[in-house]
């Protein structure tokens, strides 16, 4: 018997995820997988007690093969099948939205999606709360049952959340390699009751003996996706040397517990804060290791082996950067390097408009802007100037009561305004912060630093009484955009 972990109320799931990424890679080439007989290779799992399945729209027929075996099933709620969305960037509608869902429904066979996961790819554009805020009300109607995000990193779920989006997890990468989500995300995980499932735990295979004592690898030339994907990590982390220390590192915990290396890798993880399964791949009927990864069950890791990790750890560097950020800014660790094969292009956030002396406006389309009769931003030259920003959304507020919120949502807007005017934000030269409630300033504060720490502009921090109750704190901003 597996004892299951609780998601949310009521659902329960398998703390061992079945991954079916892979069913991409397996269709590679235009080969195609027969539904119906890929489906068998999933009774298995299922059998083991692993009852948990993870796909997306785009992992090739993942989602057509998981809803045949759904109808293979006596009881069709025995299984989970969790689903992503991940739509290209720009403009979305409610309507295609609805359809998205609708399409997975119809894919997996079902009524309710048991988790659908939103991945965005650009916090500059607002886009991404709109979309969360409608597929909110597809969970009110009862197509989806949970709500999930992917990628996204800890200042971004906290606007979620304190926006009123019941999330209950995030999909995030965290192994023994990848250790971003055990900083600020587990600490919001834990805050909000939300759950951690966590991907590349094995690293695409390279925790595993298979790696162990080996010569350094062709990295252009590996065998999967995901080889060449997580290989990019450890060249970031420092290389193969110390990657090779940690496997022998591993290799010793293993022996003592008489488990696999894959299994420390994964149960490391599973031992931390907030994480509700970990989300182990699988090549449908070729590779399975059920009775390997069933071996999780049996051990935990104690403190002389946490010892041990950590010595092993201070000859790898890190992955720079919060959860996801490694499909939002360089370095790319995706299997090609970059974003190439995921989109072609980022689009501009927001709409401009050139007056007839030259100056081009930018307006995002809240209502003091048409209220007050201002733009958001003019751009003259290479001069530009914003507005004094809040956390207006369209007629919503973002962030609620969260000042740390609010100021990262404000800071987005500004980033959108910027992208919408082919700069960034690093071209700016002056923030002035104007906040409610002076006792406020630390988290503001330290929300500036996140974002333009290493711009570092010229400052002014000033407590005002705000136009509007509910603001926490605006931000007005001067830039320069080289021509």
């Amino acid at each position: 018997m597996i004892k299951r972990t609780e998601l949310a109320p009521g659902f329960t799931i398998s703390p061992i995820i079945t991954g079916l990424w892979q069913i991409a890679d397996m269709e590679r080439n235009g080969r195609s997988l027969d539904p119906k007989e890929t489906a068998k290779a999933m009774q298995p799992y299922f059998d083991a007690g692993l009852t948990t399945f993870d796909m997306a729209d785009h992992y090739g027929s993942a989602e057509l093969i998981s809803g045949e075996f759904r109808q293979s099933l006596p009881n069709k709620d025995d299984v989970q099948l969790f689903t992503k969305w991940v739509p290209k960037a720009g403009v979305v509608t409610r309507e295609e939205v609805k359809t998205a869902v609708q399409i997975s429904l119809d894919r997996l066979q079902t009524d309710k999606l048991d988790l659908l996961q939103y991945h965005c790819w650009n916090y500059g554009d607002p886009i991404w709360l709109d979309t969360l805020f409608w597929l909110q009300e597809l969970k009110e109607e009862g197509l989806i049952r949970n709500l999930g995000l992917t990628n996204v990193d800890t200042a971004h779920l906290r606007m979620a959340l304190t926006s009123g989006i019941d999330i209950v997890t995030n999909q995030v990468s965290y192994s023994l390699l990848d250790q971003r989500a055990s900083l600020g995300m587990s600490a919001l995980c834990e805050e909000f009751n939300v759950k951690i499932l966590a991907f590349g735990t094995v690293a695409g295979g390279f925790l595993s003996e298979k790696w162990l004592n080996k010569p350094e690898p062709n990295w252009d030339n590996l065998d999967t996706w995901s080889q060449m994907k997580y290989g990019r990590y450890i060249q970031t982390l420092g290389g193969w040397d110390p990657f090779q220390n940690l496997l022998g590192t591993m290799k010793e915990i293993a022996n003592k517990h008489q488990v696999s290396i894959a299994n420390v890798a994964c149960k490391a993880i599973l031992q931390q804060p907030s994480v509700a399964g970990v989300i182990i791949g699988a090549r449908l009927g070729q590779n399975e290791h059920i009775e390997n990864n069933l071996n999780l069950l049996n051990f935990n890791l104690d403190g002389n082996d946490w010892i041990l990790l950590a010595s092993a750890y201070e000859q790898l560097g890190s992955i720079p950067g919060d959860c996801g950020d490694e499909y939002r800014k360089p370095p790319f660790l995706t299997a090609s390097g970059d974003l190439s094969h995921h989109l072609e292009q980022i689009p501009a956030p927001y709409p401009t408009s050139t007056r007839e002396d030259g100056a081009i406006q930018v307006f995002t389309g809240t209502i003091w802007e048409e209220l007050a009769g201002f733009c958001r931003a003019i751009q003259q030259g290479e001069e530009v100037h914003i507005s004094g920003t809040t956390a207006t959304h369209g007629n919503q507020l973002i962030g609620g009561d969260d000042p740390a919120s609010q100021t990262h949502f404000i800071i987005d807007k500004i980033e959108g305004v910027l992208q919408s005017l082919n700069g960034r934000l690093e071209d700016v030269i002056r923030t002035r912060i104007y906040i409610r409630n002076v006792d406020q300033w630390e988290p503001i504060t330290l929300a500036h630093g996140e974002r333009f720490g290493h711009i570092q502009p010229a400052n002014t921090l000033v407590q005002a009484a705000l136009v509007g109750d509910e603001y926490l704190v605006e931000i007005e901003v001067d830039a320069r955009i080289k021509q």
